[in-house]
C-alpha cells in the first residue's frame, strides 16, 4: 500500500515533503502535518509573450494594432483597457474582466524584461534572477519558506518552475489524478472501498513504530536503507494529510485548460496541503498571425483567472488568495512583414488578492511603448530621476508582502537591490 502510494507519487512527479526521519516514527504514530490556512499564492503565466495593447496597455496610434483606435479605448475606474468584446468568439472580455475585477486590480505598465529570449525571461519573470539559474520561483520560495511540510507545497502546471532545492514540486495533471494521491489507502482512490480496515491500519502504524525501535539500536544503516525507511515515513504522514483534499475535490471538473489547473490547485489550498500554484497555458507567441491569436488567447486566459476568483469564492478562501497574472515578454509595437508581432523586452503584470489594493495602475509606456521611468517612492512617473523597474524589484516587494523578505531561505538567495530602488507600497 504505502510503496503503491510511493510509486504513484514518483509518476506523478510529486515530492514527499516531511522531514524525512525514520526515528520520528518511534516517538508514536505518523501524525499528518497541520494543514496550511493561507495565504496561498497562484501564479497565472501567459506563455509565450503577450500583446499588452489588446489588454491592460492599449495603443491606439501609430499603427501599434489593428483592432481599434485611440477613441475606442475604454476606462473603468483608474484602468484603460483595449476593446475587446466585438472580436470575442469564447472566453471573457476585457470589457467583463475589468467591471469584474478592476477595484481590486492593481496593473504594472512598464516591466523592463533587458532581454526578449523566451527561456531567460521567462527564469526572470519566475525568480527575479537573470543571469543564474539557481534561483527558486517566487511560488516555490513561499512554499518553502511558510509551510515547508505541506505535502504538496508547491503545484506546478509547466512554465519555469525551478525550486532552488528548498521544496519539492508537485505535478498533478488531472482531478482523477488528485483524488488517486489524496485517496492511496483506497481501491483506485475511491474513499469507501479502503484497502484495510482502521485496525489493521493502526496494526501497520504499530509495526512501523516497533521496526523503528528496532532501528534505532542498530548501527547507522546505509543510506540506501536510511532513503527508503524514510520514504516509507513520509508516505505514512503525508497519506493522512492529503486526505483533507478528498470534499473539495469538484465532481464536474471543467475542461478548460486553466479552469482544470485553478480547481486542482484550490481543493489542494482548501485541504490545507498547498501554498502556492504555478498556472500555464501557451501558445502566446504570435510570430506569424498576433491579432487573431491574441484575441483568442487573451479571452481564454482571462476565463480562467475568473473561474479562479469564482470557485475561491465558493470555497470560502477568495479572501486568502495572492494572484500574479503575468508573461514573460509582450509583443512588439509593430507588425513584422507578415501578419505577426515579434518579441518585446517591455511589459506589463497583473495583481490582485490579500494585502493588494486594487483600482491602481503603476507605471506607463510612451506612444510607441517603450517604458518611461517612475519615482521608487511615490510610484509616479518620472523621466528624469526614476528607476527602470526590472523583474527583481517586483521580487522583492513579493517577498515583503508574503512577509519572507527575511527569511533564511529568501537570504540564500537574495536579489541585491539597493536601498533608493525598492518600490515602496507598490501594494498599497
Amino acid at each position: 500500500m504505502r510503496r503503491d502510494f510511493i510509486k504513484f507519487c514518483g509518476k506523478a512527479g510529486l515530492g514527499l515533503t516531511m522531514p524525512l526521519s525514520w526515528q520520528g516514527l518511534a516517538k508514536g504514530k505518523a501524525n499528518e502535518p497541520d494543514a496550511y490556512e493561507g495565504p496561498y499564492y497562484v501564479v497565472f503565466n501567459a506563455s509565450g509573450g503577450w500583446d499588452t495593447t489588446y489588454l491592460m496597455d492599449p495603443k491606439g496610434v501609430n499603427d501599434i494594432n489593428r483592432l481599434y483606435k485611440e477613441g475606442d479605448i475604454l476606462t473603468n475606474g483608474k484602468h484603460k483597457f483595449a476593446p475587446t468584446a466585438k472580436q470575442v468568439k469564447k472566453g471573457m472580455s476585457n470589457e467583463d474582466f475589468f467591471k469584474v475585477y478592476g477595484e481590486e486590480l492593481l496593473v504594472f505598465n512598464g516591466m523592463d524584461y533587458s532581454i526578449n529570449n523566451h527561456s531567460p525571461c521567462k527564469r526572470y519573470m519566475a525568480t527575479g534572477k537573470l543571469d543564474s539559474l539557481a534561483y527558486p520561483t517566487f511560488a516555490a520560495l513561499a512554499a518553502a519558506s511558510l509551510a515547508k511540510e505541506a505535502p504538496l507545497g508547491f503545484l506546478t502546471f509547466g512554465n519555469y518552475s525551478a525550486t532552488g532545492n528548498l521544496v519539492p514540486m508537485a505535478r498533478v495533471p488531472y482531478p482523477q489524478s488528485l483524488k488517486l494521491i489524496a485517496n492511496a489507502d483506497s481501491v483506485q482512490g475511491i474513499a469507501r472501498l479502503p484497502y484495510h480496515d482502521d485496525f489493521a491500519l493502526d496494526l501497520i502504524e504499530k509495526a512501523l513504530g516497533e521496526g523503528a525501535d528496532a532501528a534505532h539500536m542498530e548501527q547507522v544503516p546505509l543510506p540506501r536503507a536510511e532513503r527508503a525507511k524514510s520514504m516509507l515515513y513520509a508516505a505514512q504522514k503525508n497519506s493522512k494529510a492529503l486526505k483533507r483534499v478528498t470534499p473539495f475535490i469538484s465532481q464536474n471538473a471543467p475542461k478548460e485548460r486553466l479552469a482544470r489547473q485553478a480547481d486542482i490547485a484550490l481543493s489542494c489550498f482548501k485541504g490545507g496541503v498547498c501554498v502556492s500554484a504555478n498556472l500555464s497555458i501557451g501558445q502566446f507567441d504570435s510570430h506569424a498571425t498576433n491579432d487573431p491569436d491574441q484575441m483568442r488567447l487573451i479571452p481564454e486566459f482571462l476565463t480562467g483567472v475568473d473561474y479562479l476568483m469564482k470557485r475561491a469564492e465558493e470555497l470560502k478562501i477568495r479572501d486568502k488568495l495572492v494572484v500574479v497574472i503575468q508573461s514573460e515578454m509582450g509583443r512588439t509595437p509593430h507588425y513584422n512583414k507578415g501578419q505577426g508581432k515579434d518579441h518585446w523586452s517591455i511589459g506589463s503584470i497583473m495583481f490582485m488578492g490579500q494585502g493588494i489594493r486594487g483600482n491602481r495602475v503603476v507605471g506607463a509606456t510612451d506612444e510607441r511603448q517603450f517604458l518611461i521611468p517612475i519615482d521608487n517612492k511615490t510610484l509616479s512617473i518620472d523621466e528624469e530621476n526614476g528607476i527602470r523597474t526590472r523583474p527583481e524589484h517586483i521580487h522583492l516587494a513579493l517577498r515583503e508582502l508574503a512577509g519572507i523578505e527575511d527569511h533564511p531561505f529568501s537570504k540564500k538567495f537574495p536579489l541585491k537591490i539597493p536601498e533608493e530602488e525598492r518600490l515602496q507600497g507598490l501594494f498599497g
